[in-house]
């Protein structure tokens, strides 16, 4: 199955151009490689729970992508708070790609147990938080790619949830 996936940077000085989105490059490649998803939205915005918020429901509502993958936000930083922002518009969570993003990544860094990140759905669509680095976000995203396209046609209806 081909699947529509939205790609969300939270960085205050990536909106402002100071800083290369790297990590969302990582997360472009893995998901057409790995998952066979096509990107058709990419979007950078500053560390501001209404902008994040306004644009996961944009993606999900209006362009209906099937994924939305965050990266940046997920620490414990002052400014990270695209957990929250997630959280505010997400209908039901899915903690167990969380679980498995943190329990995998602790086995490479103790810091993976202040990841604060979280999945959820809204309607059909899925939302992943990851963490703001390129090596976070391809550890992160490796543990639970192989899960995605079963999630993702479930939630979507193109596979029921016993099939496979």
């Amino acid at each position: 199955m081909h699947w529509r996936a939205a790609i969300l940077t939270a960085s205050d000085r990536g909106s402002r151009g100071e800083r290369e989105d790297t990590s969302a490059q990582v997360i472009r490649e893995l998901v057409e490689e790995e998952i066979n998803g096509e990107i058709i939205e990419y979007r950078i915005v500053p560390d501001e729970v209404d902008e994040i918020a306004s644009a996961l429901i944009e993606m999900a509502d209006v362009i209906k992508v099937d994924l939305i993958i965050t990266c940046g936000g997920t620490g414990l930083g002052p400014r990270d708070i695209t957990p929250e922002a997630t959280q505010l518009v997400i209908d039901r969570l899915v903690p167990g790609l969380a679980e498995v993003m943190r329990a995998t990544s602790i086995h490479k860094t103790r810091r993976a147990m202040l990841s604060r990140a979280i999945c959820g759905t809204r309607g059909k669509t899925l939302i992943i938080n990851l963490p703001g680095s390129p090596k976070g976000v391809s550890e992160n995203l490796a543990a639970i790619i192989d899960m995605l396209p079963h999630a993702l046609a479930i939630l979507t209806g193109k596979e029921s949830e016993h099939s496979m």
